[in-house]
């Protein structure tokens, strides 16, 4: 696997406190906001937030109904691949059961997703050229 493996992508949390979330990040920390991605209906869906060349903090909107107290609001760790069916390939070799892909997601990315024990969930990705993290 470490011949497949990059590094860390991006975290992705959920919040329905999107404002603070990019002025914290943004104002207080001095990242810089990336690109917006948006849902099928045109709707915010997802901000990234740039920290480093090729790492991304990824923030869901999520309505306040969604998130209660004591909820996580971790979302996945994404992990950069340079070969998402070599991936998907070493996955199933070692019986882990791929939950969705390999595909490709709105930002043009290849990716499959996995989880762990736990239940928290593992995306794997493969930056195309095209995409907007890419071009940040």
């Amino acid at each position: 696997m470490n011949n497949l493996v990059l590094g860390i992508a991006h975290t992705a949390y959920s919040t329905a406190q999107m404002d603070k979330m990019l002025d914290f990040y943004c104002n207080k920390l001095d990242f810089k906001h990336a690109f917006s991605i948006r849902d099928d209906n045109g709707n915010p869906w997802i901000e990234y937030v740039k920290l480093a060349d090729n790492s991304f903090i990824e923030l869901f909107y999520a309505k306040p109904e969604q998130i209660k107290d004591g909820d996580k609001r971790y979302n996945h760790l994404c992990i950069r691949v340079n070969d998402i069916n070599a991936i998907a390939e070493l996955l199933k070799s070692k019986d882990i059961v791929i939950t969705s892909g390999p595909s490709v997601g709105k930002d043009k990315n290849s990716q499959c997703w996995c989880a762990d024990p736990d239940g928290n969930r593992i995306e794997f990705m493969c930056v195309s050229p095209e995409s907007p993290q890419a071009k940040a």
